[in-house]
């Protein structure tokens, strides 16, 4: 982001606000691996790497299908005095599915589970068609968005994170197994934190841009 491009002083096109502290640059064209911060705060503007949107979407299939095993696989077993009982999180939602409780479950499934693999379904149906090099799909910049929207209530890593403690306190009381199901949790960590160093909003909207991914008209492709 340098000085020396050309933009619209009406509507502000060619222009790209920091997501930190909203200071205006001057956008240009960047080189893969090249990163261009704000001149005030330091934070990353963009960050365009090359096969970067194949990467993302391996991961949010990655994460799709440790999903799908951290609701169904067994998460823990806890045993005292020669009796366990083991459970999944499907197991869990179930038994507590009735009462006044049920409207919490509900909504620790959706943050910790239902969130995180439609943001990552979400990524797939954006990032495919540009990953190719094709049109986008229908309504691609809703998707995203969506998806952008999605970031902060998808709290799969703060639910593993509140487990670990909770087992600590428990431990010396019990003895406690941890199944297929926790350690797919464990790993979901590392594909989010590989997932956001690949990652750009401001280079992924630039993508849908230039592919031509206007609405009807009537809305303009940009960050929410």
């Amino acid at each position: 982001m340098l000085d020396g491009a050309e933009y619209d002083v009406r509507t502000g096109e060619g222009l790209i606000a920091c997501p930190r502290c909203d200071a205006l640059h001057i956008e240009e064209e960047l080189e893969s691996g090249v990163t261009a911060r704000c001149v005030r705060c330091g934070g990353v503007l963009a960050r365009p790497k090359t096969g970067a949107f194949t990467q993302i979407i391996a991961l949010a299939v990655t994460t799709m299908v440790l999903m799908i095993g951290a609701i169904f696989f067994p998460f823990l077993e806890i045993s005292r005095l020669g009796m366990g009982h083991g459970t999944s999180l499907f197991g869990v939602a179930m038994a507590f599915s009735d009462g006044i409780i049920a409207p919490l479950t509900v909504a620790i499934m959706a943050t910790i589970v239902a969130l995180p693999a439609l943001r990552a379904a979400l990524l797939i149906y954006t990032l495919w068609p540009l990953a190719r090099r094709r049109k986008p799909y229908a309504n691609a910049v809703r998707a995203f968005r969506l998806s952008e929207q999605l970031k902060p209530w998808s709290m799969a890593e703060i639910f593993i994170i509140g487990t670990a403690v909770a087992m600590v306190k428990v431990g010396g009381l019990a003895t406690i197994n941890f199944g297929p199901a926790f350690w797919a949790f464990c790993a979901l960590i590392f594909v989010s934190l590989a997932n956001r160093s690949f990652m750009c909003s401001t280079t992924i909207w630039d993508a849908i841009e230039d592919a031509g991914a206007a609405t009807d008209g009537r809305e303009r492709v940009e960050p929410a």
